[in-house]
């Protein structure tokens, strides 16, 4: 059965399209946009159009548009046609712009500024809804001259009766008296077209089935039904999506945390993590919180589309991009791991891919973003900073006085064997942990009072995965060094 989305076309007619402004970042609330109207056109085997709503010519800039093309390659979601740009479109708007002046359902307007601010200022004062008159309507200019001084504006002459009726997939029947619409500028009055007459003219161009936007869209789309009747097209069925909200159910804003896809890259999302969790705010599959790309576009048909707000939530972010990283096959997380170190310029000769492959392996189950992966490589390859009162208080809560001998003792051993290439030597996490149990029982100590101070000294951590097999990673040069640096500088104050 199909979708009630679809029932005015065929499946195979289905086109959606996702038309961001260039003034910023792709944030998180237009890439669930991008999302759903991608996933929608999946489902029904139609196309998704990306165009570019660049018209706003002081706002927009070429880094914001490759900022938003970056950000839906991030998220693999593939456009099928476009990019399209309406500064690309501008004889086309004034095309259909002299068409609707010839057919009357479009006029110039010579008030001026402060001519228009007076008369809001009156309506305002006799408790009127601020809008403007139609005073340069046709039937009420007749005879008057046009000012000299003003550069006309182009308005779209909107029915004075009825309604404007539409059934959203989000949000059901909305209906608009038309005596509540004023006529709109469609045209500045140094020639160039307005938001919502580009956005009509392109949705009929483009063959636009259906609009999925926000809810804050929801105050243009009569208007834009309007224009779009009188050039004689066939409106889309819109889908009027509420607002993504902070965990605090303010708006969404920096204040929340990342707000740009890319900014959820820099703190180590992964893409499809990022999916599967944006395609729950707002909508759902009965209990399902987990799914695939593939599973999403064989669900997602239009319906199920939530009423409310949704929260941004990021603790179920990671809980989500947990599960994904689990799943991870070891290339991709190596090559992230390698992005990631590039990024904080941290490198170390000795760390090969099978050394990182194996940290991984260790730590793959206790993270839940790339970066604390990142964090686990750098306490590797960085020598821990033995200033730090978090590693001093470390140590000296495990290590005293009893178990030195057997810390000196270890250091002795890994010496000696540093006198062997690690190739040569084969040290393994089995050959670590025997000589660990050999310390321990020799000295007479507990396991804690050794693999503790170790972990601090070699990793600047008191936790770690299984110490035997973090240090196998390690040459044992390196164990030597960090131990040897731990030794002197807490040997003085064990008691």
């Amino acid at each position: 059965m199909s979708s009630p989305a679809v029932n005015q076309t065929e499946s195979a007619l289905v086109r959606t399209r996702f038309a961001p402004s260039p003034t910023g970042f792709l944030h998180i609330g237009g890439a669930r946009t991008a999302l759903f109207a991608w996933a929608f056109a999946r489902h029904f085997r139609g196309r998704f159009v990306l165009r570019i709503e660049d018209t706003d010519l002081e706002r927009s800039t070429a880094e914001a548009t490759q900022a938003i093309v970056d950000g839906m390659a991030w998220l693999k979601l593939e456009a099928d046609e476009g990019p399209f740009f309406q500064t690309k479109r501008m004889d086309r708007y004034r095309e259909v712009i002299a068409q609707m002046l010839a057919q009357g359902n479009a006029y110039y307007c010579w008030a001026s500024p402060e001519e228009l601010d007076a008369m809001r200022e009156l309506q305002r004062t006799q408790g009127l809804k601020p809008r403007y008159d139609g005073r340069w309507r046709p039937e009420k200019a007749a005879g008057s001259v046009p000012p000299a001084a003003v550069l006309p504006v182009v308005r779209f002459r909107n029915p004075d009766e009825g309604y404007v009726v539409w059934q959203d997939m989000v949000k059901g029947t909305i209906s608009i008296a038309n005596s509540e619409l004023d006529d709109l500028i469609i045209a500045r009055s140094d020639g160039t077209p307005t938001y919502n007459f580009c956005v009509v003219v392109d949705d009929l161009d483009m063959q636009i089935s259906h609009v999925i936007r926000g809810d804050d869209h929801v105050n243009n789309t009569p208007r834009q039904i309007n224009i779009l009747r009188a050039l004689g097209g066939r409106e889309p069925l819109y889908g009027h999506l509420p607002m993504i909200h902070g965990s605090d159910g303010q708006k969404l804003s920096k204040r929340h945390g990342a707000v740009s896809v890319i900014e959820f890259d820099r703190q180590g999302f992964i893409p499809d993590a990022v999916v599967n969790y944006l395609a729950r705010l707002g909508w759902s599959h009965g209990d399902d919180e987990l799914f695939t790309r593939e599973d999403l576009i064989a669900w997602f048909d239009g319906s199920a589309l939530s009423h409310s707000p949704s929260q941004l939530d990021y603790d179920k972010l990671r809980w989500v991009n947990q599960h994904y990283l689990k799943k991870a096959d070891d290339a991709y997380l190596l090559g992230e791991l390698r992005r990631r170190l590039d990024w904080r310029s941290v490198a170390a000769a000795w760390f090969s891919d099978r050394a990182a492959c194996a940290l991984i392996a260790l730590v793959r189950d206790r993270i839940n973003t790339l970066e604390e992966l990142a964090d686990w490589a750098c306490s590797m390859l960085i020598d821990p900073d033995l200033d730090d009162p978090a590693i001093a208080e470390g140590v000296a809560s495990a290590l005293k006085a009893e178990a030195l001998p057997a810390v000196k003792a270890c250091l002795d051993h890994i010496k000696n064997m540093s006198q062997i290439p690690d190739e040569a030597l084969g040290w393994t996490a089995a050959d670590i942990s025997l000589e660990i149990k050999n310390l321990i029982s020799t000295y007479g100590i507990k396991m804690p009072q050794l693999a503790i101070p170790m972990r601090w000294w070699c990793f600047g951590r008191g936790q770690t995965p299984a110490v035997d097999a973090m240090l196998s990673i390690l040459p044992h040069s390196l164990i030597a060094k960090r131990l040897e640096f731990g030794l002197a500088k807490h040997d003085g104050t064990l008691k």
